[in-house]
C-alpha cells in the first residue's frame, strides 16, 4: 500500500508536527507500506531551493511558492499555498500513483488533496492536529468574531464535510468536528504517543549534573518542554511559596526556553525564590533524559482555553513511560491522558492553590508512589506507543480502498 502524505512542514525544520509526522511514518514503513512525502511552500527557506530533498534518509517532496501577483495578498495568499499545493501534489501524485492520499493540518492541505483527489480517483484522509481557525485568532484576528477566523472556520468545515476519512488526535477534537454534523463513523482517533522503547533504559540519573545546578538531596519539581503562555508555567512559580512552606526541601527545575523565559525568571526574583527555582535554558535534545531523571514530579499546568481543552500533549507522555510522577491540570488535553489517583494528579486548571495542595498531598503519601510509576508506565505501552496509534490507520485505509473499489 503506498500513502501520500501531505504535509505542512517537515525535517530539517524541528517542530513537535514534525516528530509527529517521524514517528507516522517510521511505523508505517515498519508496516510494510509505503510512504511518500510532499510539503507546503510553508515549508520555506527550511527545506530547502529545489523541487526535492534527501533529509536524514527521508525523501521530501517540496512546493515552490505560487506565483500569481495576488498570491502575496492578505487572506489570497492562503489561497495561493493551496494553488501552488494542487499543482504540486497533482504533479508527485501522477508520478507516485498513490492508493491513499493522506493530508495533514492545516485544512489547506486538504483541500489541496480533495482537487486532486477526485480529480485523479484517489481516497483522502484527513488528519487533524489542530483547526486553523484557532491559530487565525492566535495570530491578531479579532477573536472569534472576526472576519479571519469565520472564514478558516468555513473552510475547516468545507475539508470536513468533503474528505473520505478524518483522523483527529484526540477525542476533544471528535467532539467538535461531530458537533459540525460529521458522521461518528467517519472519524478515527490517532492519538498522540511515544515509543516506550526509547524510554526503556533511561541512562545515569545525573548524579554530577544534579550537584552543579544544586538539586542534590532535594526533592525536585520540574517541567520539560517550551515555555509558552498556555502551559501556566508562572502559576507553577506562583504555587512555589505555599508549596515550600509545606515542603521547604523543595526545589522546581525549569528545563526549556521560549517566549515565556524572561517574564518567569522575573516572577521568580519578584517572589524571592533566589535558588529554590533552577532555569537551565534550552539543552540538547540528547541530555533530556538526564535531566528527567532529577525530577521526582513532573507538572504540567495548562491553563483552560481552547487550545488545552482540544490538544493532547506528548511530554506528559514522555514522563509517563519514564515512569515518573505525573501532576496535571485537569484540561481536557490532560484528562485523555491521565486518570486522576491511578496514572497520576490532576489539579482544578488554573487554580494554583490546587496545585500546591495537590503536589503537597502527593509528598505526603510516598507510599502510593511505586503504583502511580507502574501503572503510568503500563498505560503507555498498552495504548499509546506508537504501533499501537499509527496501527489504527490500516482500517481507514483498508475501508477506503474497499470503498473505492466498489
Amino acid at each position: 500500500m503506498r500513502i501520500l502524505h501531505i504535509l505542512d512542514h517537515s525535517l530539517p525544520l524541528h517542530s513537535g508536527y514534525t516528530f509527529r509526522t517521524l514517528a507516522i511514518l517510521k511505523q508505517q514503513r515498519a508496516l510494510g507500506w509505503q510512504t511518500v512525502h510532499l510539503t507546503s511552500a510553508k515549508q520555506g527557506q527550511g527545506g530547502g531551493r529545489g523541487a526535492e530533498q534527501d533529509v536524514d534518509g527521508w525523501h521530501f517532496f517540496r512546493t515552490a511558492p505560487h506565483a500569481a501577483w495576488w498570491a502575496s495578498l492578505p487572506l489570497l495568499r492562503q489561497w495561493g499555498v493551496v494553488a501552488g499545493l494542487t499543482r504540486r501534489l497533482h504533479q508527485v501524485a501522477r508520478l507516485a500513483r498513490p492508493h491513499i492520499l493522506h493530508a495533514h493540518s492545516p485544512s489547506l492541505n486538504a483541500c489541496a488533496a480533495l482537487r486532486v483527489g477526485r480529480a485523479l480517483g484517489i481516497p483522502v484522509v484527513y488528519e487533524i492536529r489542530a483547526f486553523w481557525e484557532d491559530a487565525a485568532v492566535d495570530h491578531g484576528s479579532s477573536g472569534a468574531g472576526g472576519l479571519r477566523y469565520r472564514l478558516t472556520r468555513a473552510l475547516e468545515s468545507y475539508a470536513l464535510r468533503r474528505v473520505d476519512a478524518i483522523a483527529p488526535i484526540s477525542e476533544g477534537f471528535r467532539g467538535e468536528i461531530e458537533s459540525r454534523g460529521i458522521p461518528a463513523a467517519k472519524i478515527t482517533v490517532i492519538p498522540n504517543a511515544v515509543d516506550p522503547a526509547d524510554f526503556a533504559h533511561p541512562g545515569p540519573g545525573g548524579a554530577m549534573l544534579s550537584h552543579q545546578l544544586g538539586l542534590s538531596g532535594h526533592l525536585v519539581l520540574g517541567f520539560v518542554g517550551s515555555f509558552y503562555a498556555y502551559e501556566g508555567l508562572a502559576l507553577l512559580v506562583r504555587a512555589l511559596p505555599a508549596m515550600l512552606a509545606a515542603v521547604p526541601s523543595l526545589r522546581l527545575l525549569l528545563v526549556g526556553g521560549g517566549p515565556q523565559e524572561e517574564a518567569l525568571v522575573a516572577l521568580a526574583e519578584q517572589l524571592g525564590l533566589g535558588r529554590k527555582v533552577v532555569f537551565t535554558g534550552r539543552v540538547p535534545h540528547a541530555r533530556v533524559a538526564e535531566y528527567y531523571q532529577m525530577i521526582d514530579i513532573l507538572v504540567y499546568p495548562r491553563l483552560p482555553m481552547r487550545l488545552t481543552e482540544l490538544v493532547t500533549p506528548l511530554k506528559p507522555l514522555e514522563a509517563m513511560a519514564l515512569g515518573r510522577l505525573v501532576v496535571a491540570s485537569d484540561v481536557g488535553g490532560h484528562r485523555e491522558l491521565i486518570k486522576d489517583g491511578q496514572t497520576g494528579m490532576l489539579f482544578q486548571a488554573g487554580n494554583a492553590d490546587a496545585l500546591a495542595e495537590t503536589v503537597v498531598n502527593l509528598t505526603r503519601h510516598a507510599d502510593t508512589w511505586p503504583a502511580l510509576r507502574q501503572n503510568a508506565r503500563r498505560y503507555v505501552e498498552r495504548e499509546r506507543s506508537w504501533s499501537a496509534s499509527v496501527a489504527r490507520y490500516g482500517d481507514i485505509y483498508q475501508r477506503l480502498l474497499a470503498d473505492h473499489a466498489t
